[in-house]
């Protein structure tokens, strides 16, 4: 017990606990799972397909470079899609965030609700519509749906940087450019790298719509599974459209853990 006068007695008071450091949401230990199970995925399911007893029209179905094909306009699909999403969605984050446009803020975040509301095939169908049959139709939908994540990750990675640090890096001389690009991005990156994530892995998914409106990819493979009734065609068309999906977030991942500043990790 403490003696009279307030005093500790004989033992120094204990130092309050560090306050516990939250762990990062991506780490290389993390990152080492995922391709093993994309690996033993993908050779189960070559494994399954090679012993299946297909029929001819499966055969047709997935002969003469089909598979590759679909394949490969899926990762067109999602590269340029994620590209216009980013040259979009980053500047009008950066805008949005400076004075004399923040009004428009809610504005452009509506716009961007809308777009990601919508059912993405109804979307797809008007922009069809509008635009016609073809990849530039399947293209704009893509893009609309994935603004989003990106947008608003980017609004709130830079609101979310801490006014002392801009005033002190404006105080010191530096234009409002380097305070943006050698302060407040750097600080936001982590945001809006998640919301990049979050954008690739919707952009691989409604890919997979895009064949309703003429823009290929593996969502024909689905298709043909579904309509002509042929397993084997709808397993390696899911079993590819899930292992692309899951590939993407892990690259993306691995982006966040490389690209994130390492300032911004707490020591232990």
């Amino acid at each position: 017990m403490p003696e009279e006068g307030g005093g500790p007695s004989g033992e120094e008071a204990a130092p309050p606990p560090r306050p516990a450091v939250a762990p990062s949401r991506v780490t290389w230990q993390k990152l080492a799972f995922l391709p093993v199970g994309l690996i033993a995925v993908l050779l189960a399911t070559w494994l399954w397909f090679e012993q299946a007893d297909l029929d001819a029209l499966t055969r047709n179905a997935l002969s003469d470079g089909r598979v590759s094909q679909a394949l490969w306009q899926h990762i067109g699909l999602t590269v340029i899609s994620t590209f216009f999403v980013l040259i979009i969605a980053i500047p009008l984050g950066i805008l949005l965030t400076r004075r004399g446009f923040s009004r428009a803020t809610p504005v452009a975040m509506a716009f961007a609700n809308m777009g990601q509301a919508t059912p993405a095939i109804g979307l797809l169908a008007l922009l069809v519509i509008w635009l016609g049959i073809g990849r530039r139709a399947a293209l704009i939908g893509i893009i609309a749906y994935a603004v989003l994540p990106v947008l608003s990750n980017t609004i709130a990675g830079l609101r979310a940087n801490d006014p002392t640090l801009l005033e002190a890096a404006r105080g010191i001389g530096m234009s409002p450019f380097g305070v943006l690009s050698r302060v407040e991005l750097p600080l936001a990156v982590p945001l809006i790298l998640a919301g990049v994530r979050t954008a690739l892995v919707l952009n691989v998914g409604t890919a997979t719509l895009a064949t309703f409106g003429g823009g290929g990819g593996l969502g024909v493979l689905i298709t043909t599974g579904i309509t002509s009734q042929r397993m084997p065609v709808l397993v390696i068309g899911s079993v590819l459209t899930v292992a692309l999906a899951l590939l993407v977030d892990w690259l993306a991942s691995l982006a966040e853990l490389l690209l994130r500043p390492r300032g911004l990790e707490a020591g232990p």
